[in-house]
């Protein structure tokens, strides 16, 4: 059961300042990084957090290019919520790369809510869904600290764009997900991040602040390792060797 409350003050302050180190890390790891699984070059379509554009995702993407994938950025501006230009857009690029093969969706925070929403819309078309850090089984607003900031756009969203019902009252999870989440995450309450596991879905913890989901270097073997899987061969993650400690217990 999640909190009502959003993270602790001191993890909410210190975001900043964690996120540099979790840049310095990546800095620091780039040659592990480079040992990192290769994609098959199938579409994958990031999709940035609250408040954030394409420019916040530009290292996750030039570095899962470099694997040998076909990243696209959202291409729909600042992400300022569930607007109806945000809706359609997502839609309709969604459909446009599927032109190529069924499109794994990488969303930071909200951008994995959105992320789940198409998966559940058009399941036909997502090959997986890999989370950032999304509060995607909130049941509360005051589980995250961008509350005012949501209710302060929300007059410009559409219409049914409250949050999506509880995750344990809807129809199973229609294509494989795993769920990234940190639990000195600053923004939301880990435990909005995450679900039951089970065929096909799971849960990977790693120490990262929220701000700096999109430049950990665990992150990002996260998700270079799930994109990377054959269509239709899914399995649990499991961290590398010479990277295992880096990863916090669940």
């Amino acid at each position: 059961m999640a909190p009502d409350v959003p993270p602790g003050l001191v993890w909410y302050l210190t975001e900043p300042t964690r996120a540099v180190v979790d840049l310095g890390q990546y800095a620091v790891t780039r040659s592990l990084l480079r040992a990192a699984p290769s994609g098959d070059g199938h579409p994958v379509l990031v999709l940035p957090g609250l408040g954030g554009a394409d420019g916040t995702t530009v290292m996750l993407r030039r570095f899962l290019e470099r694997l040998g994938h076909d990243v696209h950025g959202w291409g729909l501006g600042r992400n300022l919520g569930p607007s109806v230009e945000v809706v359609t857009g997502m839609r309709e690029r969604l459909a446009e790369l599927a032109g190529s093969g069924r499109v794994s969706l990488v969303g930071w925070s909200l951008g994995g809510i959105f992320a789940r929403e198409l998966a559940r819309e058009r399941p036909d078309l997502v090959r997986q869904v890999v989370t950032l850090g999304s509060p995607y089984a909130m049941t509360d607003l005051r589980q995250t600290r961008v509350n005012p900031f949501y209710q302060l756009l929300s007059r410009f969203y559409t219409a049914g764009a409250e949050m999506p019902p509880p995750e344990h009252t809807r129809p199973p999870f229609p294509v494989p997900a795993t769920s990234v989440y940190s639990k000195s995450d600053g923004i939301v309450a880990w435990q909005t991040c995450v679900e039951e596991p089970g065929p096909r879905k799971e849960n990977v913890a790693v120490a990262s602040s929220h701000l700096g989901y999109a430049y950990n270097a665990t992150v990002l073997w996260v998700v270079a390792d799930r994109l990377a899987l054959p269509e239709g061969r899914w399995r649990p993650f499991a961290p590398p060797p010479g990277m295992a400690r880096m990863f916090p217990a669940a």
